[in-house]
C-alpha cells in the first residue's frame, strides 16, 4: 500500500515522544498509563543490562510515585515484568505478556556467522544442544551461573565447558555464546539475585509458545507493526539496526508486509519509509519540553535518522562511535541537547548535566525537576549540578 503522506523529521519526533512519553508521563486513560509492563510495552523493552537504567527510563515516563521498587515489584512479584536477552542479543525488560510474540520475532531472525575462530564456535547441532539443555535445566529451578554451567554440560558433554570463549580478559564457557539465544528461545530468563549472584530461571508463567498457533509470519507481521507504531516512519535498514538483523532479511520482511497491506508507505524527510497501514496521523507542531534520559533509553537506541536527533554537538559528545546509548542524554525538545550523569552516595545522588545548548529560563526549571524526578525513581534525595560531564562512555 503505498501513499502520498509527507511525513516531516519535527511531525515523526513529535509522534515517537507522545507514543515513547518523553514528551511526559503516559496520559490518563491511555493504555499505557496503567501499570509498568504497560509502560514497557509502549517503549518496545526497556535496555536493562544495567537494571537501575531500565528502572529510570521506566520510572522517567510514569506518572509521579513509580520508583525502583515498583520496577522489581513487577519483575520479582507480578511477574508481569521479564528480564531476558532481548533486541541486538542484550538484556532487556520485557512484558510477561508479550514474550511470546517477541521468542516468535527474535528467534525468526536468521543467525549470521559466528565471531569466534573455528576451534571456539559451537556447531549449529551443538547449539540446539546447549539450548535445550538450558531449558531443561532452568525448568522449576533457579541457578547461578556456575550452577547452570555444571547442569548444562551434564546434559551434553565436557566440550560446552570448555572455557575458550574470550571476554571482558577472561574466558568463558563454550557454551555461553548461545546464552542469549536461550532467552530469545523463552528458555531463560534472569531470576532474583542470590546474595551478589545473579540467577537464571525458565519463564514458565509468560505462555511461550503461544503465539505459535498464529503462524510465523503472522507473529512477525504483528511484531513490525508495533515497532512501526512506537518508531515510524522507518525504513527496514532501521528496522535491522534496532533488531541486529540482516538488512537483505529486513527488507525482504517490509516487502512481504507490504504486498499483504500491513504496512503502507510514506514520504519521511524526502525519502521512502513505512508506518503500520492507516497509521498516519502525526501531531503538527514539534516535541517539547527537557527531559533526562538514562543510559541506553530506548527512545535514543531506536531513533532514526542519528544525525537528526543528535544534531551538531551532540552527535560528536553524546554517541560513541555512532552508537546511541553509551550516554544518559538530555533531551530539549525532543532532541539530544546534552549529556549527564549520576553520582550516589547513600540516600543521595548528584546528577550533573552538561547542556550543548543554550538553556531558557523555563527550561532550566524544567530541569531541576526532572533531577529531582530521577531521585525520586531511585529512591534518593537529588542534587542537580551543571557542569562538564568528565565521565566516559559506558562500556
Amino acid at each position: 500500500m503505498t501513499s502520498t503522506v509527507q511525513i516531516t523529521w519535527d511531525a515523526a519526533n513529535a509522534r515517537r515522544a507522545e507514543r515513547q512519553f518523553p514528551a511526559g508521563p503516559a496520559p490518563a486513560g491511555t493504555p499505557a498509563a496503567g501499570t509498568v509492563a504497560d509502560i514497557v510495552t509502549a517503549m518496545r523493552g526497556a535496555h536493562a543490562q544495567v537494571l537501575s537504567a531500565a528502572e529510570v527510563s521506566i520510572g522517567m515516563r510514569a506518572a509521579g510515585g513509580v520508583t525502583r521498587a515498583d520496577v522489581r515489584s513487577a519483575l520479582w512479584e507480578e511477574r508481569s515484568l521479564v528480564r531476558t536477552y532481548g533486541p541486538r542479543g542484550t538484556v532487556h525488560l520485557l512484558p510477561a505478556r508479550e514474550l511470546p510474540l517477541w521468542s516468535a520475532a527474535l528467534t525468526a531472525v536468521p543467525v549470521g556467522p559466528s565471531p569466534f575462530p573455528p576451534d571456539v564456535r559451537l556447531t549449529d547441532e551443538q547449539a540446539d544442544e546447549v539450548v535445550a539443555a538450558i531449558g531443561d535445566a532452568l525448568d522449576g529451578r533457579c541457578l547461578t551461573l556456575d550452577e547452570l554451567t555444571g547442569e548444562v554440560v551434564a546434559r551434553t558433554g565436557p566440550w560446552a565447558g570448555d572455557r575458550v570463549m574470550p571476554a571482558f580478559q577472561d574466558l568463558w564457557p563454550r557454551w555461553r555464546q548461545v546464552m542469549h539465544r536461550a532467552g530469545w528461545a523463552g528458555k531463560l530468563c534472569f531470576g532474583p539475585n542470590r546474595g551478589r549472584k545473579a540467577t537464571y530461571t525458565r519463564p514458565a508463567w509468560a505462555g511461550v509458545g503461544s503465539e505459535g498457533a498464529r503462524g510465523a509470519e503472522d507473529g512477525l507481521f504483528t511484531f513490525v507493526s508495533r515497532y512501526l507504531r512506537a518508531y515510524g516512519p522507518a525504513t527496514p535498514a532501521h528496522f535491522a539496526r534496532w533488531l541486529a538483523a540482516p538488512a537483505g532479511w529486513a527488507t525482504g520482511l517490509f516487502r512481504d508486509m507490504a504486498a499483504a497491506g500491513a504496512v503502507e508507505e510514506v514520504g519521511f524527510e524526502g525519502t521512502p519509509a513505512w508506518v503500520a497501514a492507516g497509521d498516519t496521523a502525526f501531531p503538527e507542531g514539534p516535541a517539547r519540553g527537557v527531559r533526562l534520559l538514562p543510559h541506553f533509553d530506548a527512545y535514543v537506541v531506536a531513533g532514526q535518522p542519528r544525525e537528526r536527533l543528535f544534531p551538531g554537538e551532540a552527535y560528536r559528545r553524546a554517541l560513541a562511535g555512532g552508537q546511541a546509548g553509551n550516554h544518559p542524554v538530555l533531551l530539549v525538545d525532543g532532541v539530544v541537547g546534552g549529556v549527564w550523569h549520576q553520582r550516589r552516595r547513600g540516600r543521595r545522588t548528584t546528577i550533573t548535566v552538561e547542556p550543548l545548548v543554550r538553556l531558557t529560563a523555563r527550561q532550566r526549571r524544567e530541569l531541576g525537576e526532572q533531577a529531582e524526578r530521577v531521585g525520586e525513581v531511585l529512591e534518593a534525595t537529588a542534587e542537580l549540578v551543571l557542569g562538564k560531564v568528565t565521565v566516559g562512555p559506558h562500556a
